[in-house]
């Protein structure tokens, strides 16, 4: 441990030998506290870079960049009930980083806090609301992969974790007293479910962004090269996509290229200022590359599944019926269920407890909740 402390009484730990003393009061809390930071912002290849904690009396920042064995860590955290806020990127980078994947139960106070119907819901908004105590934002775009940390980087992540502990008593009550303990506990249980899954996204048609829907396949042809180009790029330095182009850049482009495949990288187009010399001349060999490319090798526009439609009077009831019940229960109407199980409903009429959740997917106190309506609504 070394003398860079963040806020008093919040460790900084960056050695093994520390690191095994703090593992071991861990091992006698209850609970513990968790939260990480990650350069997501910064780099290609994300990793976690601090892991914050809490743990009775006791905060720390632990320092996995340092070159220690965090096993003796991961282990502890495996098994011990975790207390998080928006616990799915954390628990996904986690895992990403380590194969961490917990086994204790997980209480995610922004769940919570949803769950119990507050409008704000961020760390720093119910910390102020219970505690009184504004949190600084000056960290959040940091690139947490630097060394040395400055104090006030520290001093950030370090109050991330500070007052989840008395933060989630406070909410685990205000949840047994409205009888939603259980809704709570389904909904982490899903969640961690969720960020436990390995990304199931076809990589062949990441290239595929929001957008190009209505490109010719000729433009879609030219944006897949462009594409290519940028992730190579970005891997190659290091650095997430966006800072290589943006995406909108990728389908101006593609457009040009196909409109006016001779002033393509003329006058109008917007580069960044980092687009040039080798790289740019890498972006316009693939931009001609593609042109050259006989038209059988493009690629085909998708064609979006036709399902077939709701009813528009039982979506309507339905919309209505949960929009009644979200309202007396005094949460948000998406929290009890989102706008597509709704429309899935009305469309297949499950009349089972079992076919409403599958409809969602729903969990099985939003199915429970909904259940006598919607019977009644499919009965007509």
């Amino acid at each position: 441990m070394n003398d860079r402390t963040p806020a008093p009484s919040c460790l900084y730990v960056d050695t093994n030998s520390d690191l095994k003393d703090l593992v071991s009061r861990l091992w006698e809390a209850p609970e513990i506290a968790l939260d990480t930071e990650a350069d997501s912002l910064h780099h290609y290849f994300a990793k976690v870079c601090l892991i914050q904690l809490s743990a009775a009396e006791e905060h720390a920042i632990v320092d996995p960049l340092s070159g220690m064995d965090l096993s003796a860590l991961l282990e502890v955290l495996t098994h011990k009930p975790l207390i998080l806020h928006g616990a799915d990127y954390d628990l996904r980078m986690m895992r990403i980083s380590y194969g961490f994947l917990p086994k204790g139960e997980v209480f995610d106070t922004m769940l919570a806090a949803r769950l119990l119907g507050y409008q704000e819901i961020g760390l720093a908004a119910l910390v102020d609301r219970f505690f009184g105590v504004k949190l600084s934002k000056a960290g959040q775009k940091s690139d947490w992969s630097r060394r040395p940390l400055s104090e006030s980087q520290l001093r950030y992540a370090g109050d991330d974790t500070r007052y989840l502990l008395p933060l989630a008593a406070r909410l685990r009550d205000d949840l047994e007293k409205l009888g939603r303990i259980e809704w709570h506990r389904e909904t982490c249980a899903s969640m961690v479910v969720l960020a436990a899954r390995e990304n199931e996204e076809d990589r062949s048609d990441r290239w595929r962004i929001k957008g190009s829907f209505q490109m010719t396949r000729g433009q879609l042809n030219v944006l897949r090269a462009a594409f290519e180009w940028r992730d190579l790029e970005a891997r190659k330095a290091d650095r997430p996509p966006f800072h290589i182009l943006g995406n909108q850049q990728l389908l101006d482009l593609a457009g040009r290229a196909v409109s006016d495949p001779k002033g393509a990288f003329g006058a109008g187009l917007k580069l960044p200022k980092n687009c040039k010399g080798r790289r740019l001349q890498a972006l316009k060999q693939a931009v001609r590359g593609a042109a050259e490319q006989p038209e059988s090798a493009w690629p085909e526009r998708k064609r979006r599944e036709r399902q077939r439609s709701a009813p528009t009077g039982r979506l309507k009831a339905v919309r209505a019926e949960c929009d009644r019940l979200a309202k007396e229960l005094g949460i948000e109407s998406s929290a009890l269920a989102p706008r597509p199980a709704l429309v899935n409903i009305a469309r297949e009429k499950p009349m089972t407890l079992k076919g409403i959740m599958e409809c969602g997917p729903l969990m099985s106190w939003q199915a429970r909740l909904l259940e006598p309506a919607i019977v009644k609504i499919l009965k007509r």
